[in-house]
């Protein structure tokens, strides 16, 4: 097993057009479905036209903030909507971000494992699809994959590669800092241990690891946090797997024996010492742990929501770093096979789900099509029996050019750059009024009349309900699968 990989990457290397080839298969999923279900997306894409209503000034009560992270989606979302319209910017964003992630990922596999791993594609575009891209949460999935990039590039360090690492980690920045915080944390460390004499490598590991142990009560302690032993379901990145329901278990199970017969392969006589002192099985060791210790929420200053999903979203990242360890590793017939029969499955039940839920956001735009322009609508529907909320954002969408989303989270939570500063007729104006809105719980209030909820019927059948003062506006659990 290679431990420094100090030489470039080798292997199958296709012509230029067998890449476009491959990416254009990538992109499949991003236009099986008239609409992309990722959502956050739907709730980014209705504040690129909040954008566009504060511009004209009609955005009563709004403002945009001049934030350096966490907006680099946003702007090209904004960016988009104006030339090319709301659908089209969606799916070139997603395309875009798509490409740069998968190929970004494989670019820093084939780095650390010092050969080009082409069986382990299924896996990687099995990640690139997973949680965190159909939880929408765009700005992070993009800012990793550029990580990824730059991460790739200083693997075998060279400062002509160092420069151009720089730009690549500066637009990770702009994205999203996280990640970016994580990569140049195991940029460091890898550097740092490559001047460690093979065989006392692990003590540095160690301290890695009461390092996180620090980071966490330092956290505690300051920052009001949200902190569980549930992490531990992250550690190996196949939650990645995961998205929707239980039937997704049968992808996972499978991916982990693959990965399981993989990892058996590089036990053999006298490896354990090797990996040991291995850099790259030391970052996805300090990668996990960070999933399992640091705080999954945090309230930050100036937030009035919390960052929250760290270790979901991290996990990723986790899996990534495993398909590189485990990119050193010649696999049988029988792994290539499996693993491109795992990948067809997992779309299988991803064509199937996204299908069930364009749908019933074709019934959630017939539905509000039949209010008259400009009125406040929240949705009542929620679906607490998925893996999170799947129809939570179909209203933002739906709403884009007609109606406002009252309930819609991103003004009041001071992490975007559409921002509510004042009470005003479009969107709820504080984090506590949005979030209960969501959950059901908001009472309504006669300074939000006129206010329309989506519901369903006892047939369920999508109605529209002209909401009263003074009663809990309520919800409707529904499963769309």
């Amino acid at each position: 097993m290679r431990q420094d990989n100090p030489a470039p990457a080798v292997g199958w290397n296709p012509s230029w057009w067998v890449y476009a080839l491959l990416s254009l298969l990538l992109l499949v999923p991003c236009y099986w479905q008239t609409r992309l279900q990722a959502g956050d997306l739907s709730s980014h894409i209705y504040n690129s036209w909040l954008t566009q209503l504060i511009d004209s000034g009609r955005g009563e009560g709004l403002t945009i903030a001049g934030q350096s992270t966490n907006v680099l989606v946003d702007l090209i979302l904004n960016r988009l909507f104006r030339s090319v319209g709301a659908g089209a910017a969606q799916h070139i964003t997603v395309s875009l971000a798509v490409l740069i992630f998968a190929w970004g990922a494989f670019a820093f596999v084939a780095a650390v494992a010092g050969r080009r791993p082409w069986y382990l594609v299924p896996c990687i575009v099995m990640l690139a699809y997973g949680w965190v891209y159909h939880m929408g949460f765009f700005n992070f999935y993009l800012s990793l994959g550029l990580c990824f990039w730059g991460m790739a590039l200083l693997w075998n360090w060279s400062p002509k590669r160092a420069l151009l690492a720089l730009p690549i980690f500066a637009l990770a920045y702009v994205a999203h800092v996280l990640p970016l915080a994580w990569s140049v944390a195991l940029m460091v460390y890898a550097a740092v241990v490559r001047r460690i004499p093979v065989g006392k490598r692990v003590y540095a590991m160690g301290g890695a690891l009461v390092a996180l142990v620090g980071l966490l009560a330092g956290l505690s302690s300051t920052l009001e946090t949200a902190w569980s032993w549930r992490q531990i379901d992250f550690v190996t990145g196949l939650d990645q797997i995961w998205v929707f329901d239980s039937k997704y278990f049968v992808a996972v199970a499978g991916l982990m024996v693959v990965w399981g017969i993989l990892a058996l392969d590089m036990l053999r006589p006298g490896s354990v010492r090797q990996l040991l002192d291995s850099i790259p099985v030391h970052l996805v060791a300090i990668s996990a742990a960070g999933v399992l210790l640091i705080p999954s929420a945090v309230l930050l200053p100036g937030y009035h929501m919390p960052l929250d999903f760290i270790s979901q979203r991290m996990s990723l990242a986790v899996g990534v770093c495993i398909c590189a360890v485990l990119g050193t590793v010649e696999p049988t017939r029988l792994v290539r096979y499996g693993m491109v029969g795992l990948a067809v499955l997992f779309f299988g039940f991803l064509y199937r789900d996204e299908l069930a839920l364009n749908s019933f956001e074709d019934q959630m735009q017939a539905a509000v099509a039949k209010l008259s322009p400009g009125q406040r609508v929240v949705s009542l529907i929620r679906s607490p029996d998925l893996r999170f909320n799947a129809v939570g954002h179909a209203i933002d969408r739906v709403c884009i050019d007609h109606c406002y989303s009252y309930a819609n989270y991103e003004p009041s939570t001071g992490q975007f750059r559409v921002r509510a500063e004042l009470p005003n007729p479009i969107v709820a104006y504080s984090f506590d009024q949005s979030w209960n809105l969501q959950l059901g719980t908001y009472v309504v209030q006669a300074s939000d009349l006129p206010l329309y909820a989506v519901d369903l019927d006892v047939d369920g059948k999508m109605v529209i309900k002209n909401l009263q003062a003074g009663a809990p506006c309520g919800s409707t659990d529904f499963d769309p699968l």
